[in-house]
């Protein structure tokens, strides 16, 4: 890649900065999931009051009532067509996370992404494996919750999306790949972090997301932050070089966890398979 002068970002970093301290540029249906996990978290949130935010954004509802129907969460065959059940089945901790799976993918189908379509999808199918291999680790561990671990996952580069859905209204970036790559990799840690601050998740999580890329001498995981760092060694590839610098030390250790753990991956492309048929149309 040609060295690229940081002084190109200054434009977007500044009105991004700008939009971080007022109000956060997202697509409709982002704006949905962020409704709905600010309602549940507050500890008074009746049934019926989730029921009314989950209502607002129909592409929300399908998804949940598609979910609440799977075999995993409905292994009798007893259909549920109601919001209330649905969300019942389901529980709040996986309605907030389906809620921001399905925000997500919904901005990965954004028109302003269609340019660099290919570097969304794997920012997408990345974040996807480290969710199910997080939840995974989490339900073997038994420390942490496992729907936060897949939750903490699948935000993890969120960032990555902002940037690719923002830069895509500027001129600097539309044929410049590389100025593109230049700014995804300088500044999508710290801007998803401050947009899972936002978002309203804990700061375990975003502790968690901040440190996620950071080398770290981890033998057994034992917290969210550990699980996550693990998670996303094991789902890393070539192809995830693009997007994120990887020292060729990781990439031997990764390659050497990644045979240790065939069988931990195995089961996480289950839940792959599982949260993609939940997010189908």
């Amino acid at each position: 890649m040609s060295e690229i002068d940081p002084r190109i970002h200054f434009r977007i970093l500044e009105d991004i900065a700008r939009d971080l301290s007022g109000d956060v540029n997202f697509p409709t249906c982002m704006d949905a999931a962020i409704l709905v996990r600010n309602t549940l978290r507050d500890p008074m949130a009746s049934l019926e009051r989730v029921v009314q935010v989950v209502g607002i954004e129909p592409l929300i509802s399908s998804k949940l009532l598609r979910l609440a129907n799977s075999v995993s969460y409905n292994p009798s065959g007893k259909r549920v067509t109601d919001l209330a059940t649905t969300i019942g089945r389901l529980g709040f901790e996986v309605v907030r996370t389906t809620s921001l799976a399905v925000a997500m993918d919904q901005m990965l189908k954004s028109r302003n992404l269609a340019a660099y379509d290919d570097l969304a999808r794997q920012a997408w199918e990345h974040s996807l494996q480290v969710a199910a291999i997080a939840r995974v680790l989490a339900r073997r561990i038994g420390r942490v919750k496992p729907d936060e671990a897949m939750l903490a996952g699948l935000v993890h580069d969120i960032g990555i999306f902002y940037l690719l859905f923002r830069a895509a209204e500027y001129a600097e970036y539309r044929d410049n790949r590389d100025a593109m790559l230049d700014l995804i990799r300088g500044w999508h840690e710290s801007i998803g972090e401050s947009l899972l601050h936002i978002l309203g998740l804990p700061d375990h999580i975003t502790e968690a997301v901040r440190d996620h890329d950071q080398p770290q001498n981890i033998e057994a995981p034992s917290s969210i932050r550990d699980i996550l760092y693990f998670a996303n060694l094991l789902a890393m590839d070539t192809q995830c070089s693009l997007l994120t610098e990887i020292p060729p030390e990781t990439v031997e250790q990764t390659i050497g966890d990644r045979s240790r753990f065939a069988d931990l991956l195995e089961e996480a492309a289950e839940d792959i398979r599982e949260l993609r048929a939940a997010l189908a149309v």
